[in-house]
Order: structure tokens, then C-alpha cells, then sequence
């Protein structure tokens, strides 16, 4: 872990909204948290976040990571100012997955491909949305609700889960196709490059910033947009 755990009464409250529950044990035989199964392994999967410590990641355009971010009841959380995060390694092909909670009215995003360089990672990153939809004010468009590829192709409505209630996120990336699903509902599927994505990247912010999208490989990125949220089961398998 990296810094002091120091928060306000706000914070506190925060955490106890986004919290994993710190007093309720799991059932027998159910999964520990941040914890691959036999048949993952099998399967070439990797943790991103061993649920303890800050290890494999640090701030975007940075060697470290700030003290903004801290491990919380066995949760990567976002607890303060943090700034944006990413893993040590740049990924090409690759199955993610990720659970993510945040508080309410909050608003993060998992990027991938991204790369250093730009100001900022979402320059370069396609972003999946992470969103308390019923709160905040991007729910109200399926382009930047919960679960969308942001500010490109829209996400069907009703899979976000309550706040205080974990999400889970799978991202696909092979080649130029692009797969998103939150909690097993597909939310996008698109194809980088394509006649189509051109347009859609052409009509949006992402076109004045040439990086974006470019990157056949890059790293993975957390976000923080200023709200407490919270990632855990950071999982990761590479494609050929």
C-alpha cells in the first residue's frame, strides 16, 4: 500500500457506500476476491492486482503511484486527488476482466491501449464507461452511460448495478475488434478503423487528438475523475 490511510468524515462515508463489506465472510467454497481459480491458470489468465498492495501499477506519465489511490478492504480505491493510473505492461491482444463499484453520482472509466506521451490518457485510450447511471449526469445519454464505449457506440440501459453493488466488465481486444460486456449483457462490439468508427471518432472530441485510437498496443488505465471508486478481480488473459 502505498501512503497513509487519511480521509475525511466525506470519504469515510464514501467508502462505506462503495465498500466490498469489510465484516461479511464469503460462503464456503465460494472464490476469494483478486484470487484466480485452477482453471483460469489453466486457461493463461493473470492477476493485474493482487489485492493487497499497489504493486503493477503507477500514475499515467509517472514512475509511481500516488497516495490518491490506496488498497481498501482488498479493493483498488480510488480514496483522493490521484490522477489516472496505469498497468507496468502494454497489452496488444487480450480478454479483461474487472469489478468495479463506485460511489453515488460517480463517474470513472477502464481505458486500454493507451499510450505515454499525450497530456492525458483518454488522448489516445478508447475508454469503457464506469458510471452510476441513476445519478450522474452522463447517464442520461447511452453514448457516455455506464458500460458505453465512450462517446462512440451506445450501451443498452439496465445493466449498471445499484451503487453500494459490484460490476463486472469483460473488454475483448483482438486485432482491430473490440468486445465490451458489463455483467455478462454485450454493451458494444465495433471494429477500430473501421469506415464506420472513422466517422463516429470524426464527429467527436477524439478528433482532435490524433493518438487516439492509433495504438496496437498500450497499457491499461483506471480512471479518476474525481469520485471514489473502487476495482478488484483485475484479471487479465493475452490472445494470440
Amino acid at each position: 500500500m502505498t501512503g497513509r490511510r487519511t480521509a475525511s468524515v466525506f470519504v469515510i462515508a464514501l467508502v462505506a457506500a462503495c465498500s466490498p463489506g469489510r465484516s461479511v465472510s464469503p460462503p464456503v467454497g465460494a472464490i476469494l476476491p483478486n484470487t484466480l481459480t485452477p482453471v483460469e491458470r489453466q486457461a493463461g489468465w493473470q492477476l493485474l492486482f493482487d489485492g493487497v498492495s499497489t504493486r503493477g501499477w503507477r500514475n499515467y506519465l509517472k514512475q509511481d503511484i500516488s497516495a490518491g489511490w490506496q488498497v481498501v478492504d482488498g479493493a483498488l480505491t480510488r480514496m483522493g486527488p490521484a490522477g489516472d493510473i496505469i498497468s507496468l505492461e502494454k497489452y496488444r491482444n487480450f480478454e479483461l476482466s474487472i469489478d468495479w463499484k463506485i460511489s453515488s453520482g460517480g463517474n470513472s472509466g477502464i481505458f486500454y491501449r493507451g499510450i505515454e506521451g499525450p497530456e492525458a490518457i483518454y488522448f489516445s485510450a478508447p475508454e469503457m464507461q464506469v458510471l452510476d447511471d441513476l445519478r450522474h449526469a452522463d447517464g442520461k445519454s447511452r453514448l457516455t452511460s455506464g458500460g458505453a464505449a465512450y462517446g462512440l457506440y451506445p450501451a443498452p440501459g439496465g445493466a449498471v448495478k445499484p451503487v453500494g453493488e459490484w460490476n463486472t466488465a469483460r473488454v475483448l481486444v483482438l486485432g482491430n475488434h473490440v468486445q465490451q460486456w458489463l455483467n455478462g449483457v454485450s454493451m458494444a462490439d465495433y471494429q477500430l478503423h473501421s469506415v464506420d468508427w472513422k466517422g463516429l471518432v470524426a464527429a467527436s472530441k477524439f478528433q482532435q487528438w490524433p493518438e487516439y485510437g492509433q495504438a496496437a498496443e498500450g497499457y491499461i488505465g483506471l480512471q479518476d475523475h474525481g469520485d471514489l471508486v473502487a476495482f478488484r478481480n483485475i484479471k487479465i488473459r493475452l490472445l494470440p
